[in-house]
């Protein structure tokens, strides 16, 4: 039976992706410490690993160690995960009553132009502490507060409000594409494993079997986002880390000319562990809310509402 799309259903989606994305970007901090510090200093850490461990040995693994930036990860990402995927499920539900009979047909560009309006609105609400995150993650040591109102102050202090929003073009650019990805690519294998592998009704299989189809789809969608929107992630990264001047595409030009095309795919390996690893909990952690609050998991044969 069919989950029926009101109100109480849309907030439960809100929740569900408040805690998909907060808590699984806060927990790979680690990993998105290297990533971000070895995008901005190629020579900084000649491995993941070596990052992890310097870090760990130098600093430990606490807010000022390991997890520098865990904070305003888990507020941006938690704000920008109930937007994802609360319009997400209200976009889908617009677009297919504006196709009408045609929905089905038409359901891959429904998911595309869902998830994608979806971020827009996601990105705006991430956008600043994705800003204060980087710096704190990239600036060298004292020169940047690691206490998150210090952060806030010292920011719009030195630099002004346009600090937390010069991020956003590229932010857009790094996110939109990543989201098209993993929200398509994440239904259509969804689709693919109910079709040919699991071939009874879906509701015929347990939870842990449906919600090991929904981790092993959201983490294969995961790989495909990390290369997709990797060098835009970069030149957030690049954008974020030092005070700039100018618009933000004289500074992008900027950028693109120290590092060069190559430079824009520093860290990419770290990245697809990362973000197949982070997509495919996030699904997951989604999906167990939804059974857990009385609703169907995610994806698979298209149902009438």
């Amino acid at each position: 039976m069919a989950d029926t799309h009101d109100a109480s259903y849309y907030m439960k989606c809100v929740f569900g992706g408040a805690m998909a994305c907060g808590l699984t970007h806060c927990a790979v901090t680690p990993l998105d410490l290297v990533k971000c510090r070895r995008q901005v200093n190629p020579d900084m850490y000649p491995s993941l690993v070596a990052g992890l461990s310097t870090v760990g040995k130098a600093d430990g693994w606490g807010t000022r160690g390991l997890f520098t930036g865990g904070v305003p990860t888990l507020i941006g990402y938690s704000i920008q995960g109930c937007c994802k995927f609360g319009f997400y499920e209200m976009f889908k539900d617009v677009y297919a009553k504006v196709a009408g009979d045609n929905a089905d047909r038409f359901k891959v560009i429904g998911f595309a132009i869902s998830s994608a309006s979806a971020e827009i609105i996601a990105d705006i609400g991430l956008c600043p502490w994705e800003a204060l995150k980087v710096r704190m993650q990239t600036s060298k040591a004292g020169a940047f507060p690691l206490e998150l109102g210090n952060a806030i102050t010292h920011l719009k202090t030195t630099e002004g409000t346009n600090a937390f929003y010069k991020g956003l073009a590229p932010l857009w650019c790094r996110q939109i594409p990543y989201t098209v990805v993993k929200f398509v690519f994440f239904e259509k294998v969804v689709e693919f494993f109910y079709k040919n592998i699991f071939t009874s009704p879906k509701s015929s299989y347990s939870k842990a079997t449906q919600l090991s189809v929904t981790f092993a789809s959201g983490y294969t969608a995961g790989v495909l986002c990390a290369i997709v929107s990797h060098p835009a992630d970069t030149m957030v990264s690049k954008l974020n880390a030092v005070k700039s001047e100018g618009s933000t595409s004289e500074n992008v030009k900027k950028i693109y000319a120290e590092i060069g095309f190559n430079g824009l795919w520093r860290g990419l390996g770290t990245r697809i562990i990362m973000i197949g690893t982070l997509t495919g909990l996030q699904w997951w952690i989604y999906d167990t809310f939804k059974t857990a609050v009385g609703l169907q998991t995610s994806g698979g044969p298209m149902v009438k509402k």
